[in-house]
């Protein structure tokens, strides 16, 4: 899968990282009610630090900082003058945008020991903020992970840490930290935050690795269902699948839901699929469909015309199964195996009968002889969605097992559901538009946390 554009500018935008000016005292008189507060300095800099402080009033930062550097060389200099110094300093490097060596200054602060225990933790967080500004990744990690392991950073400092990380181009400890996150907010009954899903999946694919890109998909089409999240998601799944004909048909009917089918090549395949597969009239409905959005499907006439020719092909297969599929259901229900109640059940569903086709299909799995009885299962629970039994639907997707592409399939089938009785309050339309009320509505959005 190639990861989208977008989610790249995300990942490197999308920091809701404090401001600079923040970093510091609004005005020079807070800055010099906190020195006062805090290490006293010595009779030996009165004179230079009086006079670096009455030019970060004056707004003279230039000055300030002349001065300040002069008083670092004087003989005699404490400890505490150099943490004075280091604080009007970091006022007035901040002033002049001289981030780089705000962030010096402000260390060393940080390193003196003379920094109130109180403040400690605001500072730390200043500097992974302001190094994370200046693209010093490593520190902007460093004093991020400092602020997490005391219990006292907030979401943008773990914003900071996730894409540092990721900017530094260590996408291992970018999965690690930011699937830490979301899986913490899983947990909690959150929802996880789009910009973590984003730099998991970035790094998967930094990564090259493809299970990992599918997996992280699945979390952003099941918090955040966009279709093209989902478009992402199934053609890479497609792409997985090898010489199974049976997962590849079912991936293209949740593509089809989905509405992420795109060229043309995909309908008629998936129209081929069908009708191997003993389902004519879903041929004839994906080609249809593909009709009805030409000319954005069709990029050429001899495209067009394959298909045509079919869709042609599909309308007399269909013809000829509809006239008989009466009394194929009357074998079949006499049958004492369930297969033929299957490709029964398989061919109501291509027709959109979806209630016969629930009947056939469960009369199908009640019964011994079943050839593939995870992908009858599947389709079954295709169909209740489809007539409008979610519950049933949800309680059949998660009983798919046997098969790992098809039970991926179902737990997606299974989020569509949840989805659909969200946005339909509790209400979907049967095959025939009428409304079958839920007894029980399955929430999807839950509150977030960015």
């Amino acid at each position: 899968m190639k990861a989208p554009a977008r989610f790249i500018s995300a990942v490197v935008l999308g920091a809701a990282v404090a401001l600079i000016v923040a970093l510091t005292p609004a005005t020079s008189t807070a800055a010099e009610e906190k020195a006062e507060k805090g290490p006293k300095n010595s009779p030996a800099l009165a004179k230079p630090l009086k006079e670096a402080n009455d030019d970060l009033k004056a707004k003279k930062y230039p000055d300030a900082i002349t001065k300040l550097k002069a008083a670092e060389g004087v003989a005699g200099k404490t400890p505490a003058d150099q943490y004075i110094i280091d604080e009007m300093l970091s006022f007035a490097y901040i002033k002049t945008q001289n981030y780089p060596e705000a962030a010096r200054v402000m260390e060393a602060k940080l390193d003196s020991g003379l920094t109130p225990q109180a403040e400690q933790p605001t500072l730390v967080k200043q500097l992974a903020t302001i190094n994370y500004q200046t693209k010093n990744y490593d520190k902007a990690v460093s004093f991020g992970n400092r602020a997490i392991q005391g219990g006292y950073a907030d979401d943008q400092i773990r914003t900071i840490v996730g894409q540092s990380y990721y900017l530094k181009g260590d996408w291992k400890n970018t999965l690690k930290f930011e699937e830490d996150i979301v899986n913490s907010q899983i947990k909690a009954g959150q929802t996880p935050s789009l910009e973590s899903l984003q730099l998991v999946y970035s790094a998967c694919t930094k990564l090259q690795d493809e299970a990992c890109m599918t997996r992280s998909m699945e979390k952003l089409v099941q918090y955040y269902p966009k279709p093209e999240e989902w478009a992402q998601l199934l053609y890479g799944m497609r792409k997985e699948i090898t010489n199974n004909e049976t997962a590849l048909l079912q991936t293209y009917r949740l593509m089809l839901d989905t509405d992420v089918l795109k060229e043309g090549s995909d309908y008629t395949e998936m129209a081929e699929l069908a009708l191997d597969a003993g389902s004519p009239g879903e041929a004839q409905h994906v080609l249809e469909k593909a009709m009805a959005k030409n000319p954005t499907v069709f990029t050429d006439q001899r495209s067009k015309d394959r298909a045509q020719r079919l869709l042609d092909t599909a309308k007399k297969r269909a013809a000829s199964d509809q006239a008989g599929l009466a009394k194929l259901e009357k074998e079949a229900d006499a049958a004492a195996t369930g297969e033929k109640n299957v490709a029964v059940g398989r061919a109501y569903l291509g027709y959109e009968q979806y209630d016969k086709a629930v009947d056939q299909l469960s009369k199908g799995l009640g019964k011994s002889g079943v050839k593939n009885e995870t992908d009858a299962r599947l389709m079954l629970g295709i169909a209740q969605l489809k007539a409008g039994h979610k519950d049933d639907a949800s309680k059949t997707f998660k009983a798919v097992k046997g098969d790992a592409a098809l039970e991926r399939l179902a737990n997606l089938w299974n989020l569509r559901t949840k989805q659909a009785a969200t946005a339909n309050g509790g209400q979907s339309q049967n095959a025939k538009g009428s409304k079958v009320s839920q007894s029980q509505k399955t929430p999807h959005s839950r509150s977030h946390q960015s």
